[in-house]
């Protein structure tokens, strides 16, 4: 008897079966996986943008950025902390840049948005709970209202 050089159709079923079974393993691995890189994307840039805006605010009790008696030292937007504040020490007005550029909130899901317009921001004035808009930005936030793998609201990151 010679053997077949394919395989059998009961040997092509178990095989696929196996793969299947294999494969819905992994896919859950391969989400979670993915909403790691995009929660450690999201601790970088929440990073990066609130040193950049404690950076501000040193400066500004330092006398380097000018600013009226009324203000408190945060920066107006978030854009300034890119586009750069002439240094009032400086007397030939050279700015000071806080940061090379905005990141853009991982979790934000409209494309449209500017980087700066994908945070939600929190004025000095707001309370900590009920985080709203003004004059300044003291803190920033995402607006998604999904939940991070640790169980916490990215808002409340």
């Amino acid at each position: 008897m010679l053997a077949g050089n394919g395989f059998t159709l009961i040997e092509l079923i178990i095989t696929v079966t196996i793969i299947g079974i294999l494969s819905t393993a992994v896919l859950p691995l391969v989400q979670i996986t993915a909403q790691r890189a995009k929660e450690h994307e999201l601790r970088l840039a929440l990073r990066e943008i609130r040193t950049a805006i404690d950076a501000y605010k040193m400066a500004s009790e330092e006398g380097r950025i000018s600013m009226r008696a009324n203000e408190s030292g945060y920066p107006p937007t978030l854009e300034i902390l890119a586009t750069g504040t002439e240094d009032a020490k400086d007397p030939k007005k050279k700015k000071i840049y806080f940061m090379r550029r905005i990141p853009r909130d991982p979790m934000a899901i409209d494309p449209e948005l500017t980087a700066a317009k994908s945070w939600g921001k929190r004025s000095y004035a707001s309370p900590p709970d009920e985080p709203k808009s003004g004059d300044d930005v003291f803190d920033v936030y995402s607006m998604s209202t999904n939940t991070g793998l640790n169980g916490v609201r990215y808002r409340e990151w």
